[in-house]
């Protein structure tokens, strides 16, 4: 039979398979429409709320709805390519397939192993499914029973045949691939159909969103999936070798395997809004909707925020220099806070010195404790020092006097608390960010540890308490918030307290979240490009992950930040007391063809050893192209070139410029109706894949960066068929 002729009936033959699977999926989910229907009808005809508590009847109710409910989301989210592979077993083979340890899950979802003497294939997919007699239709993706998929080669098929990767387009089946693991034993009627089911999927077009690779995750990928769930699990690997994938479905590979455990939740911390946007659809397409994404700009509850600062002033705020710096900030005396307290009692004025009170607020802040829940303790202080006063005047003009008496009068004496309220005020993280403004006050909290230059660069840089500030200012904000402390809650509801008084309520739930404010019990914590995180941020991403395991990805090759040694501390700190931490290299690039690759690693020569470059697997034929427009009109070009770039590509084309070009750009293509045109910032491009790119004038980029060359070798990485740069200068070509 012709490869064509063989092909289409093999693609028939699995469609009757599939037609089953989703025919059967229908009746799950008739079931669960008619189990929500009963649920909402329970409680109907009792007379009152009463009674339905009375019966237990409002809680069978809701866990009905509930069940309900979260079976539908789970089958409506897995109807997309529901089925994708198939494992054809040889008869009798018991030897090559490890079912190691069982889950619930895996109860829930599987029958006997497939390998222990049965020769049917055992179908995998996004969801485990039976058929009306417990029959297994598919086996889950994440189950021990899967593994062989991912896991058999030719030196170690695992008992395994046949391999076959199944296309589909909803409930339709497109197209199949098959790998020969055992071809000595392959009998005759199990027949053998095209080859690079992964090259393919490389090959097509890419969309505004990842996608999930479950389909064509590969046995190194699959090894990191699969890894223990405690401790530190690091992957390692260059541009393009799936990196942030297999995070994201080792994520959802613990979720399924040790629901339980994760229960407390499950946090994904990415470097910009543009990536946890590109990102945010790979964990539903797996069925797990309960793990939040949040980039480094909104780790922090209530804050949004992606603006970039300069390469120099973000290695400021970065810095592990900040964390004394806010410490002793804190400390300082408040801009409005009075310098006397002078109170009459008696007939007697007692008062407080400006020495007087430097040399309290100084004791006070050596005591254990955050600043703004020590207002008790504070008013309890200056009562004392009023007493002692007091006790001063009465001895020198020879009177009896009560100390007791003198403190509780005081005490109640509204004048007292304006006092203390505005010597000692609540204090908000934007508000101390907003006083280091005066550069005369940063540097006196600085000392040492800033030169004259830098007390410029970083007031300059702070925002005030009315400004949005930078993603480097949300690590600085948070740590201020566990410096001071949680403010009270404010009785006032006027539209003055309303702006002058953020609500910090530490039990409130975040924003579109079930947990508190600031929550720091999540289960497992993804930090993705994990080399560019600072020391403060670590500090700040380490607050949520307390009681966590942790998967760490980046690439020091791709890093931005300059200094790695203090951000590595930082990290480790971060970790805790983790005992197993496993380390994992990616070293096959499934992004950039070999042309784009080879032309990006150039740009990095003799900055990194050979061990860190990846292996580029695919060639298109392709090479980059350079374009000079030196003396060119570079809007014109630009436009031109993404026009044509536009033409020639089914996907998306990025633009990739300095960061203080971004309006320019944005202006220059504002003609460009096209929804596949993408333009990026060079440090928002970090996790980004475009099928075409254009990088603007190169040497903008170097210079831009305090890693210089690094951040090019990112931009340079982002294409997987076209690249083209656009350069008025020839010296970045190195």
């Amino acid at each position: 039979m012709s490869e064509p002729r063989l092909r289409r009936a093999e693609i028939t033959r699995e469609q009757t398979h599939v037609d089953r699977v989703y025919a059967r999926l229908g009746e799950l989910r008739d079931a669960a429409e008619e189990m929500r229907s009963k649920g909402y009808e329970i409680g109907k005809g009792a007379r009152s709320e009463a009674e339905i508590e009375q019966a237990s009847m409002l809680f069978e109710r809701d866990m009905m709805v509930s069940h309900a409910n979260q079976t539908l989301q789970t089958l409506d989210a897995e109807y997309e390519g529901l089925v994708f592979g198939r494992l054809d077993y040889a008869p009798g083979d018991d030897t090559g397939h490890d079912r190691g340890h069982e889950t619930d899950a895996d109860r829930d979802h599987e029958t006997e192993d497939p390998a222990g003497g049965s020769a049917e294939p055992v179908y995998v997919g996004r969801l485990g499914i039976r058929d009306e007699q417990f029959e297994n239709l598919v086996t889950d993706w994440r189950a021990p029973a899967a593994a062989a998929f991912y896991q058999a080669t030719p030196q170690e098929p695992r008992g395994v045949l046949r391999r076959r990767v199944i296309r589909c387009s909803g409930d339709r089946v497109l197209d199949v691939d098959d790998d020969v693991l055992l071809a000595r034993s392959l009998p005759d009627e199990l027949p053998v159909v095209g080859e690079g089911a992964l090259m393919a999927a490389l090959g097509r077009a890419r969309g505004e969103h990842m996608r999930d690779i479950v389909s064509t995750i590969q046995a190194e990928q699959d090894k990191v999936i699969r890894a223990p769930w405690h401790g530190v699990t690091e992957i390692t690997g260059g541009p393009g070798t799936g990196k942030t994938a297999v995070a994201l479905h080792r994520a959802a590979y613990l979720l399924y395997q040790h629901r339980k455990r994760m229960g407390p939740g499950v946090l994904v911390v990415g470097p910009s809004a543009l990536f946890t946007d590109y990102i945010s659809r790979v964990l539903p397409a797996l069925g797990e909707t309960t793990a939040e994404l949040r980039s480094l700009g909104e780790v922090l509850d209530g804050l949004e925020l992606d603006r970039q600062d300069r390469s120099d002033v973000a290695a400021i705020k970065g810095s592990l220099r900040m964390q004394t710096i806010l410490r002793r900030a804190i400390r300082e005396v408040p801009p409005e806070a009075p310098d006397e307290l002078r109170i009459v009692y008696q007939g007697e004025v007692l008062k407080l010195q400006h020495s007087e009170l430097s040399k309290l607020r100084k004791k006070l802040h050596r005591q254990v404790g955050q600043p703004n829940h020590r207002r008790v303790r504070v008013a309890e202080a200056l009562l004392a020092a009023l007493a002692d006063k007091a006790e001063e005047q009465a001895q020198a003009d020879g009177r009896e006097f009560d100390r007791d008496e003198l403190i509780a009068r005081l005490g109640e004496r509204i004048d007292f608390h304006r006092f203390v309220v505005r010597w000692w005020p609540v204090l908000y993280p934007a508000q101390i960010l907003g006083w280091l403004r005066d550069e005369r006050r940063l540097a006196r909290v600085a000392g040492k540890l800033l030169d004259e230059g830098e007390v410029r660069t970083l007031a300059a840089a702070l925002p005030t308490a009315a400004e949005a500030g930078s993603v480097a200012d949300v690590a600085l904000l948070d740590e201020l918030r566990v410096l001071l402390g949680t403010p009270p809650k404010r009785r006032s509801t006027t539209a003055e307290s309303a702006e002058n008084q953020p609500e910090e309520d530490e039990e409130q739930a975040a924003p579109g979240t079930k947990r508190p404010r600031h929550y720091d019990e999540y289960a497992h914590v993804v930090v993705d490009e994990a080399q560019d995180l600072s020391p403060m941020q670590w500090r700040m991403v380490g607050r949520r992950g307390r009681y966590a395991s942790w998967t760490i990805v980046g690439d020091p090759l791709q890093s931005s930040w300059p200094a790695p040694e203090e951000s590595e501390r930082a990290r480790d700190e971060a970790f805790g007391k983790q005992l197993a931490h496993r380390r994992f290299t990616l070293r096959t690039n499934y992004r950039n063809s070999a042309e784009i690759f080879e032309f990006a690693a150039d740009v990095i020569t003799g900055q990194g050893s050979a061990e860190q470059l990846p292996n580029a697997v695919r060639r298109t034929g392709e090479p980059p192209r350079v374009r000079s427009i030196d003396g060119v009109d570079a809007e014109r070009a630009l436009q031109s070139e993404v026009k044509e770039l536009l033409d020639a590509s089914a996907g998306t084309v990025g633009v990739i410029a300095a960061m203080d070009r971004m309006e320019q750009v944005e202006r220059w293509l504002a003609g460009q109706a096209d929804d596949r045109l993408k333009i990026v910032g060079s440090l928002h491009c970090k996790g980004l894949e475009y099928d075409a790119v254009v990088v603007l004038e190169p040497t903008e980029l170097i210079s831009e960066s305090l890693t210089g060359r690094r951040v090019l070798y990112v931009a340079l990485t982002r294409a997987t068929q076209h690249l083209s740069v656009l350069t008025s200068e020839e010296d970045w070509l190195g």
